[in-house]
């Protein structure tokens, strides 16, 4: 209707304007919905693009990730610690030997034994953190030695002088730990057997309470609740973020770690979790972790805790100490007197006699 008004208005010349505005009416609509499929289309392309990368970063971090936690950077024992460790013994009055134990997959690991001439009649294995050794114990040795106690320091396996590839965060070193009891067992007679560990050593100690190790009484300082838990920290903490970064925007990246361990090492990390095990026990546990662990947080002993509380374990068995201002593994540092009676005083409260015998003090 409006090109015949317009053609009556206006005759022939007015009939071609109209054309004319027609048909760049046309091509400008075209062109619109060209550059709008464009657009869209470069944004499909992209979104699909940014997709792509997020998964090929989650996959090759987690399989990096797997590959560098399991493969700990290994400190060896050097000629200054050993000749450290044997002033210390003889200060101590005691006796160190070397011990070995050979695991049930064939590794060879080896330990210190520190042995007071005028021993209490109990003996402690004392479990170091990842990519430590054995002279990581030495304070608390010392600490230990002199109240009586008979203590051993082994490295880990793949760690110190110990043989082995793989930390399994204790999977297997829970088994390990069982074969050092029976040693301590077979040449010393105790009247019990306490174990105290550290970090990654913690963890490692609580899991051998899942395979009946013959514990009187165990102390754990800065735990990890379970393998999983302490991921969704380490996702964060480059970001001085919580675990909430791995448990949603990192999350594919623990998952393809875990299925990696699985895959490649036959290690199910999903089975390392002190805090089962803890539930479960009956051996009594003191728990001692930093208020300002920015390593392993202090949520991980309360997790432990708390799954013990409703697993209906006598809090008499399982105690927390939370240590103000102490960082990760630094008890003995923030408060040395506190941390000496609490541990020296857990062992002793749970012993067989229910006393020392002895001490070098």
């Amino acid at each position: 209707m409006l090109f015949t008004l317009c053609s009556n208005a206006f005759g022939i010349q007015g009939r071609i304007v109209l054309n004319r505005t027609d048909a760049i009416c046309v091509s400008l609509v075209r062109e619109i919905l060209e550059e709008n499929g464009v657009t869209r289309n470069r944004k499909i392309r992209r979104a699909i693009l940014g997709v792509l990368l997020y998964a090929a970063f989650c996959t090759i971090g987690g399989i990096f990730l797997a590959s560098v936690g399991l493969r700990p950077a290994r400190r060896p024992l050097t000629e200054n610690e050993i000749e450290l460790a044997r002033e210390s013994a003889r200060n101590l009055n005691a006796e160190m030997e070397n011990e070995s134990v050979t695991t049930e997959d064939g590794i060879v690991l080896h330990a210190w034994r520190l042995r007071p001439r005028r021993g209490n009649g109990d003996d402690v294995i004392l479990l170091h953190g990842l990519g430590d050794n054995r002279m990581g114990m030495i304070g608390y040795a010392q600490v230990l030695v002199a109240d009586g106690f008979t203590v051993l320091m082994p490295d880990a396996r793949a760690h110190g002088v110990s043989g082995g590839e793989l930390a399994t965060f204790g999977l297997r070193e829970r088994d390990d730990i069982r074969q050092w009891t029976e040693l301590l067992e077979a040449k010393d007679h105790p009247r019990c057997v306490f174990g105290f560990g550290e970090s990654m050593g913690a963890a490692q100690l609580l899991e051998s309470l899942g395979v009946n190790v013959p514990f009187c009484a165990v102390a754990a300082e800065s735990p990890f609740a379970s393998f999983r838990e302490i991921a969704y920290d380490r996702m964060g903490q480059p970001f001085h973020l919580g675990p909430w970064m791995g448990k949603t925007l990192f999350r594919p990246v623990v998952e393809v770690g875990l299925l990696r361990a699985r895959w490649k090492y036959g290690l199910n990390l999903e089975d390392a979790a002190p805090e089962d095990t803890v539930a479960r026990t009956t051996v009594p546990v003191l728990l001692i972790h930093g208020k300002v662990d920015s390593n392993i947080p202090v949520r991980h002993s309360r997790m432990i805790l708390a799954r013990t509380g409703k697993a209906g374990i006598q809090t008499a068995k399982v105690q927390l100490w939370e240590v103000e201002g102490a960082d990760h593994c630094g008890a003995i540092s923030a408060d040395r007197s506190g941390f000496e009676q609490r541990l020296i005083g857990w062992f002793f409260a749970h012993d067989a006699a229910g006393a020392p015998l002895a001490g070098n003090r």
